[in-house]
């Protein structure tokens, strides 16, 4: 696909997603389950190879699909059902409703209910923390999940075409559903690496236990130069200095470096100060402190949401300008 084909597909797909957001559960997420939970069902007999095989069957054999129906479709038929792949798979309104529906929390003064709200979206229990605490909660989140549901997915579409948007969409799929999973195998298990609380909605055993290792790491290793790619983003919608002060000096601080990355970079760019979200008791609710300036609020909600547009602005725009430049190169 062209350079110019791939930026009015993102164009397109973004607006559309503004004026009919896809109910991704029941669109997406539901049907993934399903075919998920029968896959474990017929697949899973407690060996670690197993795992793979699902995630293999689920991610390389969805990604192989997707690419024989593209290369097999004519350009216009190919170009639609790109916009449909896209549509599926990439989504700024996917989690936003959690953040705009917790933002009217806190201004309302609905504590209790910004604090379900955000164990909905987060998993975890966040009943003594404040007001502050959950701004500065929700912004880490947004900052991970405009990554995951936007920047991450555009990185792979550009690569690889749609096949590389399902790709990172069903690997991030594994990734979370399994995100809270123990693996029971012995030997040559990895240990686990730092991620936020979830339910795990697909229960799979295996020798007795629970499983996701290998679907953590095949993630976090597809992920890690996309997450690059968005930290560098931020920055430039932001605070650069800052924001590569503190991707530099902070990220080595979390346990889900991935995930600190952005975080860090976010919080730089912002110039806020996030992590240590105290507690109505004083007593710190979640990790360490980064970013700087003040801490984060209630009003940096919205600048939060800034940050986010003016980097998927800049990519737009780089997108273009490379589309032009091959134009005129050609």
């Amino acid at each position: 696909m062209s350079l110019f084909l791939a930026f009015l597909s993102l164009v397109l797909v973004l607006s559309l997603e503004q004026l009919r957001p896809l109910p991704v559960k029941r669109v997406v997420l539901d049907p993934l389950r399903r075919l998920t939970a029968g896959l474990v069902k017929r697949l899973d007999a407690g060996h670690r190879r197993h795992e793979q095989w699902i995630w293999g069957l689920l991610v390389l054999g969805g990604t192989a699909l997707c690419a024989l129906i593209n290369y097999a479709l004519p350009t216009v038929p190919a170009l639609l059902f790109t916009i449909v792949v896209l549509y599926l798979c990439l989504g700024f309104r996917h989690e936003s409703h959690y953040f705009t529906d917790i933002h009217f929390a806190l201004r309302a003064g609905e504590i209790d209910r910004a604090r379900a709200l955000l164990s909905e979206w987060r998993g975890g229990q966040y009943d003594g923390v404040g007001s502050g605490g959950i701004a500065r909660l929700t912004i880490e989140q947004a900052l991970v999940g405009a990554h995951r549901n936007v920047f991450g997915m555009v990185f792979w579409f550009l690569v690889l075409g749609p096949c590389g948007a399902v790709m990172y969409r069903l690997a991030r799929f594994l990734h979370d559903e399994w995100r809270n999973a123990e693996p029971a195998y012995s030997g040559d298990a990895d240990p686990g690496l730092g991620v936020e609380a979830a339910p795990t909605h697909v229960a799979c055993s295996m020798a007795g236990g629970q499983y996701g290792e290998f679907a953590r790491h095949a993630f976090l290793i597809l992920d890690w130069l996309p997450s690059r790619m968005t930290a560098i983003l931020f920055a430039i919608g932001g605070n650069f200095e800052d924001a590569v002060f503190c991707w530099r000096a902070q990220a080595v601080l979390w346990p889900d470096r991935t995930s600190a990355i952005l975080v860090t970079s976010g919080a730089g760019a912002l110039g806020v100060r996030l992590g240590e979200s105290d507690s109505d008791e004083g007593e710190a609710a979640e990790g360490p402190e980064i970013g700087v300036g003040e801490k984060a609020g209630v009003d940096d909600l919205q600048a939060t949401v800034g940050l986010v547009w003016r980097a998927l602005i800049v990519y737009l725009m780089l997108l273009a300008l490379a589309a032009i430049a091959v134009w005129v190169g050609g």
